[in-house]
């Protein structure tokens, strides 16, 4: 059983800002797989689907950002899915924008929904797709800016950017993540 995490903050004002990208890659990757996420436990919302190469769910945590944890763990205990099998999908200002970048373990880096799994999980050592959101514009405060919105122009290639994650997500049901890490990691 594979599960996918993307973190987000729940509520209309936050949808589709650059805060929300992993819960826009789960929404593409949920269309991909046609998977309704209309479960409602562990502080989360989720969806489960029986593909031929196993058991997936996508999750979306409703705890905020920084609290994420809260709600992966709980669903991790109660489906009994190992740390091996989690993809954890989030926003990284360190990464071009519409780039992908793909890691099994590694720090928070300053990322509180990261730094709340890990406090959660008791590891570094889980599998991470982080999708590029740039840097700020100088002078703009970071939380301004990761709760602000893309331009018509981003959004299509966030777009993109979305769909070649939920393709790396649909390849780790296939093969071990180190393969998917190889295949994957590339700009845009």
């Amino acid at each position: 059983m594979k599960l996918f995490i993307g973190l987000g903050n729940p509520g209309k004002q936050y949808e589709h800002t650059r805060h929300n990208v992993g819960f826009d890659t789960i929404d593409a990757l949920a269309n991909k797989w046609s998977i309704d996420l209309n479960q409602t436990k562990f502080n989360a919302v989720y969806g489960m689907s029986h593909r031929p190469e196993g058991k997936v769910i996508l999750m979306k945590p409703l705890t905020y950002m920084n609290l994420s944890g809260e709600a992966v763990r709980p669903l991790m205990d109660y489906y009994d899915i190992d740390i091996e099998d989690i993809v954890v999908i989030y926003d990284d200002m360190d990464i071009d924008q519409a780039s992908l970048r793909l890691r099994q373990k590694g720090s928070a880096g300053g990322h509180n929904g990261i730094k709340s799994l890990i406090q959660h999980l008791g590891t570094q050592n889980f599998n991470r797709l982080r999708v590029g959101i740039g840097r700020p514009p100088q002078g703009m405060k970071v939380p301004d800016y990761v709760l602000s919105h893309f331009s018509k122009e981003d959004w299509a290639d966030m777009q993109a950017a979305y769909e070649k994650a939920a393709d790396a997500c649909e390849y780790f049901t296939q093969k071990p993540y180190a393969e998917v890490m190889n295949k994957f990691n590339q700009n845009k």
